[in-house]
């Protein structure tokens, strides 16, 4: 007997947060991901999944093979991508799990998903099943068709470079939204020493514009370069810039305007007292969850 179409549909909108959760944090894209759970869906609702023992297992087999997939030829792409990539940012009303808001900071920012670059698509897969999602490493194995030997191998590898390359601060939401605040009052004024003096010394900014909005087209590094970059806005744009605070990843970030139209999207890291990277997100195609809804 066919599986019951309702049922069957049931099933897979059970387990649709946690899916696009894993493929968000493996591709770093909300369409790609979005892509792969369509994909997954054809093959779930064509697999007559009667036989299929567990529900989750199964699909999240599929979809992190799918992700692989995906990476592997995102990869390729973003050799060739005008400019540094950065992932595309979630606003705070279109997030791609259940979990509470301080997860979401911790785990989906913009800083940790860009770091999770770094990582080869097997890795960065074992990684994320095993500490986002607390797959086991037997589990973990079945969907990447290696030994748990093997998969705990890739989970250490890749929380060594994880760890070794992340900085991590602990500032409360108060004060982020303090930092922020003061980086907008500076940066609307145009003061050259105190835009300096909010970023560390070895601070680095990072614009995502894909060829498609202006934006740097290399990483900047320390604050003096950073400094006159914000000089040199507010000297050409000053009266048209607009910026405010949105939460983007689950963590308080900004969202720049330029004459009535978004521009761009961006988070910070900080220790309270200074900011260390600055990544923004000015590629129009990423910024579809920030731009009005009808």
């Amino acid at each position: 007997m066919s599986p019951n179409p309702a049922a069957t549909a049931t099933a897979f909108a059970a387990e649709r947060a946690r899916l696009l959760g894993i493929a968000y944090r493996m591709l770093g894209s909300r369409a790609d991901a979005e892509d792969v759970l369509q994909d997954a869906w054809l093959r779930w609702n064509e697999s007559g999944n009667a036989d299929v023992r567990s529900t989750q297992a199964w699909l999240t087999t599929i979809v992190t093979r799918l992700s692989i997939d995906r990476l592997r030829s995102a990869k390729a792409q973003r050799e060739v991508y005008i400019g540094p990539w950065l992932p595309e940012p979630l606003a705070d009303i279109d997030p791609v799990t259940p979990e509470s808001t301080a997860e979401l900071a911790s785990e989906l920012s913009l800083a940790f998903l860009n770091l999770l670059e770094r990582l080869g698509p097997d890795e960065r897969a074992a990684f994320v099943l095993h500490d986002a999602f607390d797959c086991d490493y037997d589990d973990i194995a079945e969907v990447l068709g290696k030994s748990p030997a093997a998969c705990r191998q890739l989970v250490h590898r890749a929380r060594e470079r994880v760890i070794a390359e992340r900085r991590r601060f602990e500032v409360d939401e108060q004060t982020r939204r303090r930092m922020l605040e003061r980086f907008i009052e500076v940066a609307n004024a145009g003061d050259l020493p105190a835009i300096k003096a909010l970023f560390a010394t070895d601070a680095r900014l990072v614009t995502d514009g894909g060829g498609k909005a202006v934006a740097v087209r290399r990483i900047l590094h320390g604050a003096e370069r950073i400094a006159q970059l914000f000089k040199m806005i507010f000297r050409r744009n000053a009266s048209g810039v607009e910026r405010r605070i949105v939460r983007v990843n689950g963590e308080l970030g900004l969202a720049t305007s330029f004459r009535g139209r978004l521009h761009s999207v961006t988070t910070i890291d900080t220790d309270g007292r200074r900011i260390y990277a600055y990544y923004s997100v000015a590629n129009p195609d990423k910024l579809g969850a920030f731009l009005p809804r009808a």
